[in-house]
């Protein structure tokens, strides 16, 4: 038997993975009240905005994949929100910036997660919106014992809390210091109960009520209270202190959609992520290029040289096609004939350069200041890894299988304690994704009012012969899918059991330029964990590669469920940083 961290779960009723045991058992919950696995996600969803403020919230957004039991079909629910009708490039040149900054409320896109997480409730859940909010409101009101973390990222911010973001430093400092033990929101705990209370006014029906909650959010008080903040100046990661751009009018205009996916055949499988407005393609392209490599051991040196250089190329693409309202060659960038010449580019020796390909004979742009190497402060960017292999913390992510056939992958984020000060009267602050816009006119990432940034979160749906049989995904920027392409080739193509594969070591490479402000590019950088061994990290700086050894256990954030061959449900995850559970029966 193969030693693992923990046992992979089976079962026949229901599994749940995510990135928080609170959000994980939660969503258990849901699914033993008679529940489905879009019931049980929301609630999940909810309590992670809850028990993880420091990696997502109620002003973040969250992208999910689901398919019903009623249709295989997978579809991408987007809960990434887009610029407000005031962001334009000119504005924010207009007060000397070259690039959004990473935090404050100029770096905000209108909030997502909310509508979206209520819209898959009301297209497909099946209990009543105060059951599946219970969890939540109950953890906000009553409290809930806070990972370390929470208190660790407070401390990093807390001279910016204490001396510009009053408002944060009145929700999470306690007598002059970050919290600890039990944590109550209870102004969120009022927030999520007025909407409750909104929606029920609406009368009995599960689904007029579900409908209410959201025009409330978009249109009630929340978008009040947020349109009133919004106006404040406040200090950002620029230095300087500067208003933000959303309005009621953001707010009202802003709803959650359902989308196709884009997908890629592999190895007997169908992968679904989500469309080029996000760099989940970059997966599939990944997956197509080392097809026409051929298999690689990936415990060796070689495996994982050739591996990091594929996702550069693929991630060199992500930067000169991928991007909201681009004209992006999809069908030619995931075509296997693109894929095989991709594959020639791959040599012997680590690459420093950024090479996207010419698909159908375009000429690739790239923003001209993709470089540098400053990590940034600590309001900045997403909580993730860092270079050096030190977790700073991580998105979120949940899974959910039920006994029906219903499955769902999200990976809620953005809107986290450290991205914006604390709106008081709603308990949350606003996100600060359209720091992945560029500045820049002509290029597919460029920031223009109503468009969505280039998102790094990616959840996966994997279908065999049209039917849906597991739901993955990760936390951790742009390695998240660096970090699934692994376990997607260790799970599905090398035959590991899901806790095997989760647990396994893992690598990243930094070659390319970060979707976070500063937007730093680390040319030949490849950050490993030391449990490949000297041997390994040897050969691979003989390669040419910039290699940062991690901590043993440092990389990798992978949740999963699946249905195996025989019917029986599993599910796994992640060990790393102790707080990512899976559950089931």
């Amino acid at each position: 038997m193969t030693f693992t961290t923990r046992p992979t779960l089976r079962g026949t009723f229901g599994m749940v993975s995510s990135t928080h045991w609170l959000a994980s058992q939660s969503a258990m919950r849901i699914l033993e009240l008679g529940g489905n696995a879009f019931d049980a996600a929301v609630a999940a969803g909810f309590v992670l905005h809850v028990v993880e403020p420091h990696l997502n919230g109620p002003g973040g957004e969250v992208p999910g994949i689901i398919a019903t039991a009623d249709d295989p079909t997978p579809r991408v629910l987007c809960g990434q929100g887009v610029a407000p009708a005031g962001a334009t490039i000119d504005h924010y040149t207009s007060l000397g910036l070259t690039l959004v900054p990473g935090s404050g409320p100029l770096a905000a896109t209108v909030p997502g997660a909310v509508d979206a997480w209520l819209l898959l409730l009301h297209d497909h859940g099946t209990l009543p919106l105060r059951v599946v909010l219970e969890p939540a409101i109950d953890y906000a009101r009553n409290g809930h014992p806070l990972v370390p973390r929470v208190g660790e990222t407070v401390g990093t911010v807390q001279e910016l809390f204490e001396e510009n973001w009053k408002t944060s430093a009145a929700l999470w400092l306690r007598d002059g210091r970050p919290p600890t033990g039990m944590f109550r929101n209870e102004a969120y705990a009022a927030t999520l109960e007025r909407l409750v209370t909104e929606g029920e006014a609406a009368g009995a029906d599960r689904q007029a009520q579900v409908e209410r909650a959201r025009k409330t959010w978009r249109e009630g008080f929340v978008a009040e209270a947020v349109d009133k903040f919004s106006k404040l100046p406040h200090r950002d990661s620029s230095g300087e202190d500067h208003a933000g751009l959303i309005t009621g009018d953001d707010m009202a205009a802003f709803q959650a959609t359902w989308e196709d996916p884009a997908t890629l055949d592999w190895n007997g499988y169908t992968v679904a992520k989500t469309g080029p407005w996000g760099q989940g393609p970059g997966l599939l392209q990944s997956l197509a290029v080392l097809a026409e490599l051929g298999d690689v051991d990936l415990d060796s040196a070689d495996g994982v040289h050739t591996t990091v250089e594929v996702m550069k190329l693929s991630y060199a693409d992500r930067e000169a096609w991928y991007g909201d309202g681009a004209d992006v060659p999809l069908k030619t960038l995931l075509s296997p004939a693109y894929a095989a010449e991709r594959a020639k580019l791959v040599g012997p020796e680590a690459t420093r350069e950024l090479r996207p390909g010419r698909p159908d004979g375009r000429k690739p742009v790239l923003h001209s200041i993709a470089v540098g190497n400053d990590l940034g402060d600590a309001t900045t960017g997403e909580p993730t890894v860092s270079s050096d292999g030190v977790t700073r913390g991580d998105t979120c992510h949940v899974d959910v299988i039920d006994r029906w056939g219903n499955i769902i992958s999200a990976t809620p984020s953005g809107g986290w304690l450290q991205s914006s000060p604390t709106i008081p009267e709603l308990g949350f602050c606003l996100g600060s994704r359209a720091q992945m816009f560029w500045l820049e006119d002509g290029l597919p990432a460029s920031l223009a009012p109503g468009r969505r940034p280039r998102t790094t979160l990616t959840p996966t749906l994997v279908l065999r012969d049209g039917q849906p049989v597991m739901a993955c995904g990760s936390p951790g920027g742009d390695q998240q899918d660096q970090w699934q392409l692994l376990f997607l080739l260790r799970h599905l193509r090398d035959g590991m059991d899901l806790q095997e594969a989760i647990d396994a070591p893992a690598w990243h490479t930094t070659g390319f330029p970060s979707s976070f402000y500063p937007r730093a590019t680390e040319p030949g950088g490849l950050v490993m964990e030391s449990r490949l061994g000297s041997a390994v990290r040897d050969d691979l700086v003989r390669r040419g590669h910039v290699v940062t050894e991690g901590d043993a256990w440092s990389l990798g954030r992978l949740c999963a469920v699946r249905k195996e061959a025989d019917g029986v449900l599993a599910a796994a995850a992640n060990p790393r940083g102790m707080q990512g559970y899976a559950v089931g029966r």
